[in-house]
């Protein structure tokens, strides 16, 4: 047996396609979707992030503002900026690029986005809401994954899922969703004793846990579903998962390349949390 790569183009594109039919629809309204990224500093990775979340929303005929904010910007000039995005009705999404500089207290930016304009779902009134399954935006990395697998039609009531990893951003919200699904779900770390042993019973395995590599074979239970959410760097410097690929190719059902599949799915739930925010607020000034 030799695992199905599941094309994340393709579902992404599938994806994209039904935003933009809505964004076209909401804008023909005046209420074109609008999202604001802020990135303070050079990072590379970050500026080559926001660079793609920007392209993508002119994909889909989003409007967007790009905040582009020196290293040396106060966190008081930060908050301000966020506090005028917060009542501007052009603007739907707030997304603050992470990781900011050391002298800007993370919790406090993510606090004072709107919780109804909060796109990435880390404000923790959004975080409670998730947790007590009430209805509302949802963290991106995760929501791309279950759409993954309701693109697959894999059903996942009553299935193992096994996630590797308890970040904030990605294994716990994964685990309440996964929940949502009805799934039975085990949570692993780096502290869990016995780690190949307990993903070998996952129908589904879902690695987050940001180590290159390091799933194995042996961790795979032959005819699992392997989910890839990693972005590492291997020893020649290229872009690798968690999952070592083509070690887990000739025991796994399904697997996702990275890149290629979860990074993008998570810019597209990003998309659709803004648009699901617009639908939500009033009017904006008109579409242009």
């Amino acid at each position: 047996m030799t695992a199905t790569i599941i094309n994340g183009k393709e579902i992404v594109a599938s994806v994209r396609d039904g935003i933009k039919q809505e964004v076209h629809r909401m804008a023909n309204e005046g209420r074109q979707p609008g999202l604001a990224v802020i990135l303070v500093g050079n990072d590379p990775a970050s500026a080559v992030y926001v660079r793609n979340k920007e392209k993508a929303c002119h994909e889909v005929g989003m409007y967007s503002e790009l905040h582009r904010l020196p290293e040396e910007t106060s966190e008081q000039e930060l908050l301000t900026l966020i506090s005028q995005l917060n009542v501007n009705p052009r603007i739907n999404g707030i997304l603050v690029q992470l990781p900011l500089p050391a002298h800007i207290n993370e919790e406090t930016v993510i606090d004072t986005i709107s919780v109804h304009k909060d796109v990435d779902c880390f404000h923790p009134i959004n975080v409670g809401n998730l947790m007590i399954g009430k209805k509302g935006l949802l963290p991106c990395t995760p929501a791309g994954v279950i759409e993954v697998l309701r693109y697959l039609n894999v059903p996942l009531a009553g299935k193992h899922a096994v996630i590797i990893g308890r970040s904030n951003i990605v294994g716990k919200p994964m685990a309440m969703l996964m929940l949502r699904e009805n799934a039975t779900v085990t949570v692993c770390h780096s502290r869990t004793d016995n780690l190949p042993e307990i993903a070998r019973q996952a129908d589904i395995l879902i690695a987050a846990v940001g180590r290159a590599k390091m799933v194995t074979k042996e961790y795979i239970k032959p005819g699992a579903i392997v989910i890839d959410v990693g972005m590492n760097r291997d020893e020649n410097d290229k872009l690798c998962g968690d999952v070592d690929f083509n070690d887990v190719l000739e025991t796994a059902s399904y697997v996702t390349p990275v890149p290629g599949c979860v990074g993008p799915m998570t810019i597209t739930m990003l998309l659709k949390n803004t648009l699901e925010a617009a639908e939500h607020a009033g009017p904006n000034v008109p579409a242009r």
